[in-house]
């Protein structure tokens, strides 16, 4: 496609010119594009690029990419836990690129896959940065909506980011977000399914905390807390796990007791009782 097309933002990213860049290799694919790995022609900076197929993307879609397009201007370049964004281009055929920060070392998801479950210290290290990253988004008023352990990446030197809010949420976004369970049903917390029952009014904040529970237990297990390894039901089945079950536990012997408190905390089926990303900063684990 055509990758002439330059780009204007806040000051806060930069102007970009597709044209400058060439693609390396293919990160990985959504229902409405292509994330790139791409270099710098000039100065060899690598980065992220997601194109954002119009052809393929459902108009409204379209519509919440172009509103949310200002959101990664705004906020993404003002946080070290935030995968930043440099600058989002209009193409000339309604496609979308935005230019984004690579991270060398992957996804969590990924990391889990190939070095196997997470000690307490790097869960720790991991939960700190996660909490520093949706403080900042939640007081931007920003729900990010889709925490897990696929939209969490690493570099190599272990910093970790927050991404896929805004426009790269729609990137990984099937349209049936419950067809897998890894999707994001699997992480949506029961006031999502079922607000009436759970306190009422839904609190987004409060449900990327239980996202983030659900997150860091997985990784200290290995698999999804509310199934057994290698389980796979239909997302009806999870959705009255999540919704009359209760909240998943570590294991009897496992964990120490500071982690499990703080999971308890994160996993609380009531939102109001749930403790805000602030709070648990101070958390003793």
């Amino acid at each position: 496609s055509d990758l002439s097309s330059t780009a204007s933002t806040t000051s806060s990213s930069t102007t970009f010119n597709l044209s400058d860049y060439t693609k390396l290799s293919v990160l990985g694919r959504g229902n409405g594009g292509t994330v790139y790995k791409v270099v710098h022609k000039q100065n060899g900076a690598v980065y992220a690029l997601k194109l954002i197929s119009a052809s393929s993307s459902e108009p409204n879609v379209l519509r919440q990419i172009h509103r949310e397009k200002e959101i990664l201007r705004r906020i993404a370049a003002d946080s070290p836990f935030i995968v930043r964004c440099y600058g989002v281009a209009d193409l000339p055929d309604g496609d979308l690129a935005v230019l984004m920060e690579y991270m060398d070392h992957g996804t969590l998801d990924s990391a889990l896959k190939s070095m196997g479950t997470f000690p307490e210290s790097l869960l720790a290290h991991v939960a700190s940065q996660v909490l520093n990253g949706l403080k900042y988004l939640h007081s931007h008023k920003i729900v990010h909506r889709d925490i897990k352990p696929a939209n969490i990446l690493v570099n190599s030197t272990w910093e970790v980011k927050i991404a896929d809010f805004g426009v790269g949420r729609i990137m990984g976004r099937t349209l049936d977000p419950c067809n897998s369970y890894v999707g994001t049903c699997a992480y949506m917390s029961p006031e999502r399914f079922d607000p009436d029952t759970y306190g009422g009014n839904y609190n987004g904040y409060a449900a990327d905390i239980w996202s983030l529970g659900l997150t860091l237990m997985e990784l200290f297990l290995g698999y999804f807390p509310f199934l057994l390894p290698g389980e796979r039901p239909d997302w009806a089945t999870l959705m009255c796990a999540i919704c009359f079950g209760d909240p998943p536990t570590l294991p009897s012997g496992s964990g120490s007791d500071e982690f499990r408190s703080f999971v308890n905390c994160c996993l609380q089926k009531e939102a109001s009782k749930r403790w805000s990303a602030a709070k648990l900063l101070t958390h003793p684990f």
